[in-house]
């Protein structure tokens, strides 16, 4: 099986903020246009918190790990 492509090298922009969207989306059932889930855990809109990774600064995996380690006890 092929496991879709999420790494800044092998993505365009268009592609990363589609693979945001469509996690989120999709991982909490929610849509974010209207949408205020992350920013209550803290985070702020999720266009903040992944826009180094749809600007090609920092992988996804490091902005997920970054936010939720304040979750960990």
């Amino acid at each position: 099986m092929d496991t879709p492509l999420i790494l800044i090298k092998d993505t365009t922009r268009e592609e990363r903020i589609k693979i945001v969207r469509e996690a989120l989306w999709g991982g909490c059932g929610a849509e974010c246009e209207f949408c205020s889930g992350c920013d209550i855990r803290g985070g702020g809109r999720w266009e903040s918190i992944y826009q180094p990774y749809i600007d090609g600064e920092k992988e996804i995996r490091e902005i997920n790990a970054a936010y939720a380690a304040p979750l960990v006890r």
